[in-house]
């Protein structure tokens, strides 16, 4: 049986009833730290694996081996790469580990920024306004929960972590889950309401909302958008490997909760509230971040100024 311990910001593997004790660097091998969630691929590669076999040729190898048998795509390829380069950084600064060949490892990956999936005002209307029939009641709750990050630009972790005591006058204060940033983010009518519908109902741990598991509430999303008819085609380009791949799927297909954070960014910058007034609320730290959504805002203001051509 495994469990898990932490050296520093790293797992490392620990037979049950063992003693936890932190080891030192001498002691320590490469498997004991394979079960940490971006690391556990390394374990699939190749289960001797150790930090002097990774070399430019095994560090290509494994490369292909998330390409070809994790069947990943180069965007979430590069973020692996990525992580464990921040790792091996980590393993040579605590004297775990003296092979530094990774830092000269550069990858030539084809990718292309991801599509920001988020609702209009529009289809953020028409999904609020939908009329859902008695017979799916269940999605009334799943819909809130979304509308809720829609109006504050939380994400699901921190809406799911939010409790009756985080919630002031006319405010929101929490620390953030992913990356444990304070933040202040004023309610609005729309926020608001949503919370004034479940002031009386207790929910376990003193949760504010009904906040089901993200899996079971990205299915439900996805059926309420379809019957919403947040239909619109949504074509997503990406390589695996040097292949370009094209799919063209409605929009309802791609929702998940992360989509009411996208939705809250990119109408909060189409309305003209400033992009450093906005990364307050989201806790975005540089522009680079936030570029994206800045591009769809401008796009939606050069379309709404066309609207005075047609008078």
């Amino acid at each position: 049986m495994i469990s898990h311990d932490r050296i520093g910001n790293s797992p490392v593997r620990t037979a049950k009833g063992q003693s936890k004790m932190k080891q030192s660097p001498e002691n320590q091998s490469f498997q004991d730290f394979l079960f940490a969630p971006h690391l556990c691929n390394l374990w699939g590669f190749d289960e001797n694996l150790s930090f002097e076999m990774l070399d430019e040729t095994k560090l290509m190898a494994y490369v292909g081996y998330l390409r070809d048998v994790v069947d990943m795509r180069n965007n979430t390829l590069e973020k692996q790469i990525s992580y464990l380069k921040w790792f091996l950084r980590w393993s040579v600064k605590k004297g775990y580990n003296n092979n530094i060949a990774f830092e000269t490892f550069k990858p030539k990956l084809k990718y292309i920024q991801k599509k920001v999936i988020f609702l209009t005002w529009k289809e953020l209307n028409r999904l609020r306004e939908y009329v859902i029939p008695d017979t799916k009641k269940y999605l009334e709750r799943v819909r809130d929960v979304f509308l809720f990050c829609c109006f504050t630009g939380l994400r699901y972790s921190d809406v799911y972590n939010l409790k009756r005591s985080d919630v002031k006058d006319n405010r929101i204060e929490i620390t953030t889950i992913k990356t444990a940033d304070s933040l202040t983010i004023e309610l609005n009518n729309h926020s608001k309401t949503i919370l004034d519908k479940y002031k009386d109902v207790a929910f376990e741990n003193d949760k504010v909302l009904p906040v089901i598991s993200n899996q079971k509430m990205n299915d439900y999303l996805k059926e309420l958008a379809e019957l919403a008819q947040i239909n619109e085609p949504v074509r997503e380009t990406y390589y695996k490997g040097n292949e370009r791949i094209d799919v063209v799927a409605p929009k309802y297909a791609l929702l998940g909760t992360h989509a009411g954070r996208r939705t809250f960014i990119c109408n909060a910058l189409s309305l003209g509230i400033p992009a450093q007034v906005v990364m307050k609320w989201t806790g975005h730290n540089d522009y680079k971040a936030m570029k994206p959504y800045i591009d769809i805002a401008d796009d939606i203001k050069a379309g709404a100024m066309d609207k005075f051509n047609r008078l």
